[in-house]
Protein backbone atom coordinates (compact mmCIF):
# COMPACT_ATOMS: atom_id res chain seq x y z
CA UNK A 1 0.00 0.00 0.00
CA UNK A 2 1.24 3.47 -0.88
CA UNK A 3 1.97 5.90 1.97
CA UNK A 4 3.19 9.34 0.96
CA UNK A 5 2.89 13.10 1.18
CA UNK A 6 0.37 14.19 -1.43
CA UNK A 7 2.60 16.99 -2.63
CA UNK A 8 5.54 14.62 -3.07
CA UNK A 9 3.87 11.97 -5.24
CA UNK A 10 5.88 11.06 -8.30
CA UNK A 11 4.39 11.40 -11.76
CA UNK A 12 4.03 7.63 -11.97
CA UNK A 13 2.26 7.46 -8.61
CA UNK A 14 -0.16 10.23 -9.59
CA UNK A 15 -0.83 8.51 -12.89
CA UNK A 16 -1.66 5.23 -11.16
CA UNK A 17 -4.08 6.92 -8.77
CA UNK A 18 -5.76 9.33 -11.17
CA UNK A 19 -5.85 7.28 -14.37
CA UNK A 20 -7.75 4.17 -13.33
CA UNK A 21 -9.04 3.39 -16.82
CA UNK A 22 -6.46 0.74 -17.46
CA UNK A 23 -6.21 -1.29 -20.62
CA UNK A 24 -7.73 -4.75 -20.35
CA UNK A 25 -6.85 -6.08 -23.78
CA UNK A 26 -6.98 -9.75 -22.80
CA UNK A 27 -10.32 -9.37 -21.04
CA UNK A 28 -11.73 -7.33 -23.93
CA UNK A 29 -10.78 -10.04 -26.42
CA UNK A 30 -12.58 -12.63 -24.29
CA UNK A 31 -15.64 -10.41 -23.98
CA UNK A 32 -15.81 -9.82 -27.74
CA UNK A 33 -15.85 -13.60 -28.29
CA UNK A 34 -18.65 -14.03 -25.75
CA UNK A 35 -20.73 -11.27 -27.33
CA UNK A 36 -20.35 -12.79 -30.78
CA UNK A 37 -21.24 -16.29 -29.59
CA UNK A 38 -24.46 -15.03 -28.03
CA UNK A 39 -25.30 -12.85 -31.00
CA UNK A 40 -24.92 -15.79 -33.41
CA UNK A 41 -26.26 -18.70 -31.35
CA UNK A 42 -28.61 -17.23 -28.74
CA UNK A 43 -29.81 -19.54 -25.97
CA UNK A 44 -27.47 -22.33 -27.02
CA UNK A 45 -24.49 -20.06 -26.37
CA UNK A 46 -25.95 -18.88 -23.05
CA UNK A 47 -26.26 -22.44 -21.79
CA UNK A 48 -22.75 -23.34 -22.95
CA UNK A 49 -21.18 -20.25 -21.40
CA UNK A 50 -22.98 -20.77 -18.10
CA UNK A 51 -21.58 -24.29 -17.99
CA UNK A 52 -18.07 -23.18 -18.97
CA UNK A 53 -17.78 -20.07 -16.83
CA UNK A 54 -20.10 -20.70 -13.87
CA UNK A 55 -19.91 -24.48 -13.73
CA UNK A 56 -23.71 -24.73 -13.74
CA UNK A 57 -25.82 -26.86 -16.09
CA UNK A 58 -29.02 -24.90 -16.54
CA UNK A 59 -32.28 -26.66 -17.28
CA UNK A 60 -34.06 -23.36 -17.92
CA UNK A 61 -32.89 -19.79 -18.42
CA UNK A 62 -35.87 -17.92 -17.03
CA UNK A 63 -36.68 -18.25 -13.33
CA UNK A 64 -40.23 -19.64 -12.98
CA UNK A 65 -42.84 -17.35 -11.47
CA UNK A 66 -43.54 -19.79 -8.65
CA UNK A 67 -39.88 -19.72 -7.61
CA UNK A 68 -40.04 -15.93 -7.42
CA UNK A 69 -43.25 -16.09 -5.39
CA UNK A 70 -41.74 -18.51 -2.89
CA UNK A 71 -38.43 -16.66 -2.45
CA UNK A 72 -39.50 -14.17 0.28
CA UNK A 73 -40.78 -17.04 2.40
CA UNK A 74 -37.36 -18.70 2.41
CA UNK A 75 -35.74 -15.77 4.24
CA UNK A 76 -35.40 -15.19 7.95
CA UNK A 77 -38.02 -12.64 9.09
CA UNK A 78 -35.39 -10.08 10.09
CA UNK A 79 -33.75 -10.31 6.65
CA UNK A 80 -37.06 -9.86 4.87
CA UNK A 81 -37.85 -6.89 7.11
CA UNK A 82 -34.46 -5.36 6.32
CA UNK A 83 -35.17 -5.65 2.59
CA UNK A 84 -38.52 -3.92 3.13
CA UNK A 85 -36.85 -1.09 5.05
CA UNK A 86 -34.28 -0.65 2.28
CA UNK A 87 -36.92 -0.75 -0.46
CA UNK A 88 -39.02 1.90 1.29
CA UNK A 89 -36.03 4.22 1.77
CA UNK A 90 -34.91 3.82 -1.86
CA UNK A 91 -38.45 4.43 -3.11
CA UNK A 92 -38.90 7.52 -0.93
CA UNK A 93 -35.63 9.09 -2.12
CA UNK A 94 -36.16 8.32 -5.80
CA UNK A 95 -39.82 9.34 -5.85
CA UNK A 96 -38.63 12.92 -5.31
CA UNK A 97 -36.71 12.67 -8.60
CA UNK A 98 -39.80 12.05 -10.75
CA UNK A 99 -40.08 15.16 -12.95
CA UNK A 100 -43.25 16.93 -14.02
CA UNK A 101 -44.14 17.81 -17.60
CA UNK A 102 -44.16 21.54 -18.21
CA UNK A 103 -45.05 24.16 -20.80
CA UNK A 104 -44.81 27.92 -21.18
CA UNK A 105 -46.44 30.37 -23.56
CA UNK A 106 -45.23 33.75 -24.77
CA UNK A 107 -45.88 35.95 -27.82
CA UNK A 108 -47.68 33.37 -29.90
CA UNK A 109 -45.48 30.39 -29.02
CA UNK A 110 -46.11 27.48 -26.66
CA UNK A 111 -43.09 25.39 -25.73
CA UNK A 112 -42.95 22.40 -23.45
CA UNK A 113 -41.34 19.17 -22.34
CA UNK A 114 -42.82 15.73 -21.85
CA UNK A 115 -41.30 12.83 -19.95
CA UNK A 116 -41.91 9.29 -21.16
CA UNK A 117 -40.55 6.03 -19.75
CA UNK A 118 -38.36 3.67 -21.73
CA UNK A 119 -40.26 0.66 -23.08
CA UNK A 120 -37.89 -1.84 -21.46
CA UNK A 121 -34.75 -2.01 -19.33
CA UNK A 122 -32.38 -4.79 -18.35
CA UNK A 123 -30.94 -4.72 -14.85
CA UNK A 124 -27.65 -6.54 -14.36
CA UNK A 125 -27.25 -7.76 -10.78
CA UNK A 126 -23.84 -9.18 -9.84
CA UNK A 127 -23.40 -12.55 -8.17
CA UNK A 128 -20.47 -14.88 -7.81
CA UNK A 129 -18.64 -13.55 -4.74
CA UNK A 130 -21.90 -12.66 -2.98
CA UNK A 131 -25.59 -12.03 -3.61
CA UNK A 132 -26.63 -8.42 -4.12
CA UNK A 133 -30.35 -7.94 -3.42
CA UNK A 134 -29.60 -4.28 -2.78
CA UNK A 135 -28.62 -3.85 -6.44
CA UNK A 136 -31.98 -5.26 -7.50
CA UNK A 137 -33.70 -2.56 -5.48
CA UNK A 138 -31.33 0.18 -6.66
CA UNK A 139 -32.07 -0.62 -10.32
CA UNK A 140 -35.68 -1.81 -10.34
CA UNK A 141 -37.27 0.67 -7.92
CA UNK A 142 -36.28 3.81 -9.89
CA UNK A 143 -37.27 2.10 -13.14
CA UNK A 144 -40.71 1.30 -11.74
CA UNK A 145 -41.15 4.85 -10.45
CA UNK A 146 -40.31 6.12 -13.94
CA UNK A 147 -43.10 3.93 -15.31
CA UNK A 148 -41.01 1.43 -17.30
CA UNK A 149 -43.48 -1.33 -18.25
CA UNK A 150 -40.91 -4.11 -18.71
CA UNK A 151 -38.05 -4.65 -16.27
CA UNK A 152 -35.84 -7.71 -16.83
CA UNK A 153 -33.18 -8.85 -14.36
CA UNK A 154 -30.16 -10.97 -15.25
CA UNK A 155 -28.07 -12.41 -12.43
CA UNK A 156 -25.71 -15.40 -12.15
CA UNK A 157 -27.11 -18.77 -11.07
CA UNK A 158 -26.15 -20.64 -7.93
CA UNK A 159 -25.11 -24.28 -7.96
CA UNK A 160 -28.74 -25.38 -7.94
CA UNK A 161 -29.45 -23.44 -11.14
CA UNK A 162 -31.38 -20.49 -9.75
CA UNK A 163 -30.01 -17.20 -8.40
CA UNK A 164 -29.68 -16.74 -4.65
CA UNK A 165 -33.03 -16.70 -2.79
CA UNK A 166 -32.07 -13.32 -1.32
CA UNK A 167 -31.75 -11.84 -4.80
CA UNK A 168 -35.00 -13.43 -5.96
CA UNK A 169 -36.83 -12.12 -2.91
CA UNK A 170 -35.63 -8.61 -3.71
CA UNK A 171 -36.92 -9.03 -7.26
CA UNK A 172 -40.29 -9.99 -5.87
CA UNK A 173 -40.38 -7.03 -3.48
CA UNK A 174 -39.44 -4.69 -6.33
CA UNK A 175 -42.24 -6.06 -8.52
CA UNK A 176 -39.95 -7.71 -11.06
CA UNK A 177 -41.46 -10.75 -12.80
CA UNK A 178 -38.84 -11.33 -15.50
CA UNK A 179 -35.65 -12.84 -14.06
CA UNK A 180 -32.98 -14.86 -15.85
CA UNK A 181 -30.28 -17.12 -14.39
CA UNK A 182 -27.57 -15.66 -16.59
CA UNK A 183 -24.55 -13.64 -15.49
CA UNK A 184 -21.39 -12.08 -16.87
CA UNK A 185 -20.78 -10.64 -20.32
CA UNK A 186 -23.17 -13.23 -21.78
CA UNK A 187 -26.07 -11.65 -19.86
CA UNK A 188 -25.21 -8.25 -21.28
CA UNK A 189 -25.11 -9.78 -24.77
CA UNK A 190 -28.51 -11.40 -24.30
CA UNK A 191 -30.10 -8.15 -23.13
CA UNK A 192 -28.50 -6.20 -25.98
CA UNK A 193 -29.12 -8.58 -28.89
CA UNK A 194 -31.96 -10.77 -27.68
CA UNK A 195 -32.15 -14.57 -27.75
CA UNK A 196 -34.94 -17.13 -28.00
CA UNK A 197 -35.65 -16.75 -24.27
CA UNK A 198 -34.63 -13.16 -23.58
CA UNK A 199 -36.10 -10.28 -25.54
CA UNK A 200 -33.72 -7.39 -26.15
CA UNK A 201 -34.12 -4.25 -24.07
CA UNK A 202 -33.74 -0.56 -24.79
CA UNK A 203 -31.23 0.08 -21.99
CA UNK A 204 -28.95 -1.92 -19.69
CA UNK A 205 -28.15 -0.68 -16.19
CA UNK A 206 -26.29 -2.04 -13.18
CA UNK A 207 -22.73 -2.62 -11.96
CA UNK A 208 -20.45 -5.58 -12.55
CA UNK A 209 -16.90 -6.83 -12.78
CA UNK A 210 -14.49 -5.83 -15.51
CA UNK A 211 -16.04 -8.32 -17.98
CA UNK A 212 -19.54 -6.93 -17.45
CA UNK A 213 -18.29 -3.35 -17.65
CA UNK A 214 -16.42 -4.03 -20.90
CA UNK A 215 -19.45 -5.83 -22.34
CA UNK A 216 -21.68 -2.84 -21.61
CA UNK A 217 -19.20 -0.53 -23.33
CA UNK A 218 -18.92 -2.80 -26.38
CA UNK A 219 -22.70 -3.14 -26.91
CA UNK A 220 -23.37 0.56 -26.43
CA UNK A 221 -23.86 0.94 -30.18
CA UNK A 222 -26.73 -1.57 -30.03
CA UNK A 223 -28.41 -0.50 -26.81
CA UNK A 224 -28.22 2.36 -24.33
CA UNK A 225 -26.25 1.82 -21.12
CA UNK A 226 -26.12 3.75 -17.89
CA UNK A 227 -22.45 4.39 -17.10
CA UNK A 228 -19.12 2.63 -16.58
CA UNK A 229 -19.72 1.08 -13.14
CA UNK A 230 -16.88 -1.30 -12.50
CA UNK A 231 -14.82 -2.30 -9.45
CA UNK A 232 -15.72 -0.32 -6.34
CA UNK A 233 -13.71 2.60 -5.01
CA UNK A 234 -13.68 5.04 -2.11
CA UNK A 235 -11.74 8.20 -1.34
CA UNK A 236 -11.85 9.54 2.21
CA UNK A 237 -10.98 13.12 3.17
CA UNK A 238 -10.21 13.25 6.87
CA UNK A 239 -8.85 15.78 9.32
CA UNK A 240 -7.53 15.33 12.86
CA UNK A 241 -11.06 14.67 14.18
CA UNK A 242 -11.40 11.37 12.29
CA UNK A 243 -11.10 8.03 14.11
CA UNK A 244 -8.44 5.90 12.40
CA UNK A 245 -10.13 2.60 13.27
CA UNK A 246 -13.37 3.69 11.57
CA UNK A 247 -11.51 5.02 8.54
CA UNK A 248 -9.67 1.71 8.22
CA UNK A 249 -12.94 -0.23 8.37
CA UNK A 250 -14.47 2.00 5.70
CA UNK A 251 -11.52 1.34 3.41
CA UNK A 252 -11.73 -2.40 4.02
CA UNK A 253 -15.48 -2.36 3.38
CA UNK A 254 -14.80 -1.27 -0.19
CA UNK A 255 -11.75 -3.49 -0.57
CA UNK A 256 -13.78 -6.63 0.15
CA UNK A 257 -15.93 -6.02 -2.95
CA UNK A 258 -13.27 -6.86 -5.50
CA UNK A 259 -9.50 -7.42 -5.75
CA UNK A 260 -9.50 -4.48 -8.19
CA UNK A 261 -11.20 -2.12 -5.72
CA UNK A 262 -9.47 1.20 -5.03
CA UNK A 263 -9.30 2.64 -1.49
CA UNK A 264 -7.62 5.97 -0.76
CA UNK A 265 -7.33 8.13 2.36
CA UNK A 266 -6.26 11.77 2.09
CA UNK A 267 -5.76 13.24 5.55
CA UNK A 268 -4.59 16.62 6.72
CA UNK A 269 -3.32 14.91 9.87
CA UNK A 270 -0.16 12.82 9.67
CA UNK A 271 -1.11 11.23 12.97
CA UNK A 272 -4.47 10.10 11.61
CA UNK A 273 -2.82 8.84 8.41
CA UNK A 274 -0.20 6.82 10.28
CA UNK A 275 -2.72 5.46 12.79
CA UNK A 276 -5.07 4.45 9.95
CA UNK A 277 -2.24 2.59 8.24
CA UNK A 278 -1.52 0.69 11.46
CA UNK A 279 -5.24 -0.05 11.90
CA UNK A 280 -5.41 -1.38 8.36
CA UNK A 281 -2.45 -3.64 8.91
CA UNK A 282 -4.07 -5.04 12.06
CA UNK A 283 -7.53 -5.42 10.50
CA UNK A 284 -6.10 -7.17 7.45
CA UNK A 285 -5.14 -10.09 9.67
CA UNK A 286 -8.84 -10.93 9.80
CA UNK A 287 -9.94 -9.66 6.38
CA UNK A 288 -10.64 -11.84 3.32
CA UNK A 289 -7.83 -12.38 0.85
CA UNK A 290 -9.52 -10.28 -1.84
CA UNK A 291 -9.55 -7.26 0.48
CA UNK A 292 -5.85 -7.63 1.22
CA UNK A 293 -5.14 -7.92 -2.49
CA UNK A 294 -7.15 -4.77 -3.23
CA UNK A 295 -5.37 -2.75 -0.56
CA UNK A 296 -1.99 -3.91 -1.74
CA UNK A 297 -2.69 -3.09 -5.39
CA UNK A 298 -5.03 -0.10 -5.15
CA UNK A 299 -4.70 1.26 -1.62
CA UNK A 300 -3.11 4.56 -0.65
CA UNK A 301 -2.77 6.69 2.48
CA UNK A 302 -1.79 10.25 1.61
CA UNK A 303 -0.99 13.26 3.78
CA UNK A 304 -2.25 16.65 2.55
CA UNK A 305 -0.99 20.05 3.68
CA UNK A 306 -4.53 21.49 3.79
CA UNK A 307 -8.17 20.70 3.19
CA UNK A 308 -7.96 22.70 -0.04
CA UNK A 309 -5.16 20.45 -1.30
CA UNK A 310 -7.13 17.35 -0.32
CA UNK A 311 -10.26 18.61 -2.09
CA UNK A 312 -8.31 19.54 -5.23
CA UNK A 313 -6.96 15.99 -5.41
CA UNK A 314 -10.42 14.51 -4.75
CA UNK A 315 -11.94 16.52 -7.60
CA UNK A 316 -9.24 15.25 -9.96
CA UNK A 317 -9.68 11.71 -8.65
CA UNK A 318 -13.52 11.89 -9.08
CA UNK A 319 -14.29 8.91 -6.82
CA UNK A 320 -17.30 6.65 -6.94
CA UNK A 321 -17.73 7.12 -3.17
CA UNK A 322 -16.39 10.17 -1.35
CA UNK A 323 -16.38 10.28 2.43
CA UNK A 324 -15.75 13.59 4.19
CA UNK A 325 -14.90 13.12 7.85
CA UNK A 326 -13.93 16.60 9.02
CA UNK A 327 -15.11 19.21 11.48
CA UNK A 328 -16.44 21.28 8.57
CA UNK A 329 -17.88 18.55 6.37
CA UNK A 330 -20.70 20.65 4.86
CA UNK A 331 -18.30 23.46 3.97
CA UNK A 332 -16.02 20.91 2.31
CA UNK A 333 -19.02 19.49 0.41
CA UNK A 334 -19.58 22.86 -1.24
CA UNK A 335 -16.09 22.59 -2.74
CA UNK A 336 -16.74 19.17 -4.33
CA UNK A 337 -17.32 19.08 -8.09
CA UNK A 338 -16.70 15.44 -9.03
CA UNK A 339 -18.02 12.46 -7.07
CA UNK A 340 -20.57 9.72 -7.53
CA UNK A 341 -22.04 9.94 -4.03
CA UNK A 342 -20.84 11.81 -0.94
CA UNK A 343 -21.00 10.68 2.70
CA UNK A 344 -20.65 13.37 5.37
CA UNK A 345 -19.44 12.92 8.90
CA UNK A 346 -18.38 10.08 11.17
CA UNK A 347 -21.87 8.52 11.26
CA UNK A 348 -22.28 8.15 7.48
CA UNK A 349 -20.32 5.13 6.25
CA UNK A 350 -20.57 4.15 2.60
CA UNK A 351 -22.05 0.84 3.74
CA UNK A 352 -25.27 2.63 4.73
CA UNK A 353 -25.58 4.04 1.22
CA UNK A 354 -24.94 0.57 -0.17
CA UNK A 355 -28.10 -0.69 1.46
CA UNK A 356 -30.64 1.41 3.26
CA UNK A 357 -30.15 5.19 3.36
CA UNK A 358 -32.05 5.56 0.09
CA UNK A 359 -29.48 7.04 -2.30
CA UNK A 360 -28.45 4.90 -5.23
CA UNK A 361 -25.32 2.74 -5.09
CA UNK A 362 -24.99 2.26 -8.86
CA UNK A 363 -22.35 4.92 -9.44
CA UNK A 364 -19.65 5.89 -11.96
CA UNK A 365 -16.16 4.56 -11.23
CA UNK A 366 -12.64 5.04 -12.63
CA UNK A 367 -12.94 8.82 -12.71
CA UNK A 368 -16.11 8.81 -14.82
CA UNK A 369 -17.79 10.91 -12.09
CA UNK A 370 -16.22 13.85 -13.94
CA UNK A 371 -18.93 13.42 -16.56
CA UNK A 372 -21.50 10.87 -15.29
CA UNK A 373 -23.99 10.80 -12.42
CA UNK A 374 -25.25 7.91 -10.34
CA UNK A 375 -28.31 5.92 -11.37
CA UNK A 376 -31.61 7.75 -10.90
CA UNK A 377 -35.18 7.90 -12.14
CA UNK A 378 -33.93 10.16 -14.95
CA UNK A 379 -31.98 7.24 -16.46
CA UNK A 380 -35.27 5.51 -17.26
CA UNK A 381 -37.00 8.49 -18.86
CA UNK A 382 -36.87 10.16 -22.24
CA UNK A 383 -37.43 13.89 -22.56
CA UNK A 384 -39.56 15.00 -25.50
CA UNK A 385 -39.78 18.69 -26.33
CA UNK A 386 -42.67 20.22 -28.26
CA UNK A 387 -43.67 23.57 -29.66
CA UNK A 388 -46.72 25.20 -31.19
CA UNK A 389 -46.56 28.55 -33.02
CA UNK A 390 -49.55 30.66 -33.98
CA UNK A 391 -49.25 33.22 -36.84
CA UNK A 392 -47.94 35.87 -34.44
CA UNK A 393 -45.34 33.49 -33.01
CA UNK A 394 -44.20 32.42 -36.48
CA UNK A 395 -43.79 35.99 -37.67
CA UNK A 396 -41.83 36.96 -34.56
CA UNK A 397 -38.99 34.48 -35.26
CA UNK A 398 -39.36 33.87 -39.00
CA UNK A 399 -36.88 36.46 -40.22
CA UNK A 400 -34.12 35.21 -37.91
CA UNK A 401 -34.76 31.59 -38.88
CA UNK A 402 -34.85 32.37 -42.62
CA UNK A 403 -31.62 34.36 -42.40
CA UNK A 404 -29.81 31.61 -40.53
CA UNK A 405 -31.10 28.94 -42.90
CA UNK A 406 -29.72 30.79 -45.91
CA UNK A 407 -26.46 31.51 -44.09
CA UNK A 408 -26.09 27.74 -43.72
CA UNK A 409 -26.94 27.21 -47.39
CA UNK A 410 -30.22 25.40 -46.68
CA UNK A 411 -32.67 27.06 -49.07
CA UNK A 412 -35.56 24.65 -48.52
CA UNK A 413 -35.44 25.37 -44.79
CA UNK A 414 -35.91 29.04 -45.59
CA UNK A 415 -38.66 28.37 -48.14
CA UNK A 416 -40.63 26.17 -45.71
CA UNK A 417 -40.91 29.19 -43.41
CA UNK A 418 -41.50 31.78 -46.12
CA UNK A 419 -44.33 29.73 -47.62
CA UNK A 420 -46.21 29.91 -44.34
CA UNK A 421 -45.73 33.65 -44.09
CA UNK A 422 -47.03 34.06 -47.64
CA UNK A 423 -50.00 31.80 -46.95
CA UNK A 424 -50.91 33.81 -43.86
CA UNK A 425 -50.84 37.10 -45.80
CA UNK A 426 -53.11 35.62 -48.47
CA UNK A 427 -55.69 34.28 -45.99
Amino acid sequence: MLFAELAELSREQKERLLNRRRSHAEAEAAVRQILERVRRRGDEALLELTSELDGVELEEIRVPEEVLEEAPGTLQPEVLEALEVARAAIEDFHRKQVPEDWSCSSAGATLGMLHRPLDSVGCYVPGGRASYPSTVLMCAVPAALAGVPRIAVCTPPGRHGYPAPLTLAACRLAGVHEVYSIGGAQAVAALAYGTESIRRVEKIVGPGNIYVTLAKQLVSGEVATDMPAGPSEVLIIADASAEPELVALDMLAQAEHDPLAVCVLVSTSREVAESTLRALQEACKHAPGSAKEALEAGGAVLVARSIEEAVSFANRFAPEHLQIITQQDEQVLRMIRNAGSVFLGRYSPVACGDYASGTNHVLPTSGYARAYSGLSVHDFLKRITYQKLDPEGLERIARAAITLARAEGLEMHARSIEARLERRYHD
